[in-house]
C-alpha cells in the first residue's frame, strides 16, 4: 500500500511559535501556567505537563510565576487581570488570530454590527467575540442568523481556521436577506493552504487518515473537507489507532494533519500505515 502525505500538513507557525514561547519561559522560570491547553493536541499537552508546565482554567488559579495566553487568544481583560495580579503575561496568541481580533476591534469602532463566523464556545471565538462588542454575532452556519437582523451595517470576522465555504454561505444568506456585509476575511494561509491541499489528495486516493486532536476545530474541518471527496476518511489522535480493516483493497492512502499536530506524530502514523 502505498502512503503519500500531503504538501501542506501539520503544525502552523502559530502553533510552532507558542511553543518555542512556552518552552523558552520554562527555561527562565520555575513556575509556568498555561490559561487552557497550549493548543488543541492532548498529547503534546500531556507531554508539557509532565514537564511542569501546568494548564490552569482561570488566572485565579496562579499565585506566581508565568501564565502563558494560549495560541487562541483571549478577552483583553483577562491579560489585564493576569498583569494586576502580578503575574509575568507570556502573550502566544497566534498574529493571526490578533489580526482578527483587531479586524473585529475596528469594525465596531466604524460602527459596524460585527458578525463572527465560527464556532461558538471555541476559545478563539470568545477571544474576538470580547474585541466585537456586546452586539456581535457568532454565527456557524446560515440557521444560526437571527430572524431580526442588526440595524445599519455589518461587518464580518472569520475564525482564523474556518473553512471559506463556511464564510460563502453566510454572506449568500445575508445578502439574500438584503445585507451586503462588509467582509474581513480572516482565514490564515496556513490553513487555507492545508485545506485545498488536503481536499486535492483526497480526490486520488482510497483512503485519507487526517492527523490531530479530536478537540482541534481545524483538525475536524479538514477531516469534514476529506471526507467529502474520499468517503474512507479517518481522523485518528495516535497510530495505535488504525484499523487494518479500513485499508483492505486500498492500494494508496492519503494523509494530512491539522495545524496544531507536530511532525513527530505525523512520522508516527506514516510508519505504522507503511508497516500495514
Amino acid at each position: 500500500m502505498k502512503v503519500e502525505l500531503a504538501d501542506y500538513a501539520g503544525a502552523c507557525y502559530g502553533v510552532e511559535r507558542a511553543l518555542s514561547l512556552t518552552n523558552q519561559a520554562a527555561l527562565d522560570f520555575s513556575k509556568v501556567h498555561t490559561l487552557g491547553p497550549l493548543i488543541h493536541n492532548p498529547q503534546v499537552v500531556s507531554e508539557l505537563a509532565l514537564r511542569g508546565i501546568c494548564e490552569v482554567e482561570s488566572v485565579e488559579q496562579v499565585e506566581e510565576g508565568v501564565l502563558v495566553i494560549r495560541s487562541h487568544g483571549v478577552a483583553p481583560q483577562v491579560i489585564d487581570e493576569a498583569r494586576e495580579n502580578k503575574l509575568v503575561v507570556v502573550d502566544a496568541t497566534c498574529p493571526y488570530v490578533k489580526k482578527a481580533q483587531k479586524a473585529a476591534t475596528e469594525l465596531r469602532r466604524q460602527g459596524y454590527s460585527v458578525v463572527i463566523v465560527g464556532e461558538k464556545g471555541h476559545p478563539e471565538v470568545e477571544g474576538i467575540d470580547a474585541y466585537a462588542g456586546s452586539e456581535s454575532l457568532v454565527v456557524q452556519d446560515p440557521a444560526d442568523l437571527p430572524e431580526v437582523l442588526p440595524e445599519g451595517p455589518v461587518g464580518i470576522v472569520v475564525q482564523t481556521t474556518q473553512n471559506v465555504a463556511h464564510l460563502d454561505d453566510i454572506v449568500q444568506a445575508l445578502k439574500q436577506r438584503g445585507v451586503n456585509p462588509l467582509v474581513r476575511n480572516t482565514i490564515c494561509f496556513a490553513t487555507t493552504q492545508r485545506q485545498e491541499s488536503a481536499a486535492l489528495l483526497a480526490h486520488k486516493v482510497d483512503a485519507m487518515v487526517v492527523v490531530g486532536g479530536r478537540n482541534s476545530g481545524n483538525t475536524t474541518r479538514l477531516a469534514e473537507i476529506c471526507e467529502l471527496a474520499c468517503a474512507n476518511t479517518h481522523h485518528i489522535e495516535r497510530p495505535k489507532e488504525l484499523d487494518p480493516r479500513w485499508f483492505e483493497g486500498v492500494q494508496t492512502v492519503g494523509v494530512t494533519a491539522g495545524a496544531s499536530t507536530p511532525q513527530e506524530q505525523i512520522t508516527a502514523v506514516v510508519t505504522a500505515l507503511q508497516q500495514l
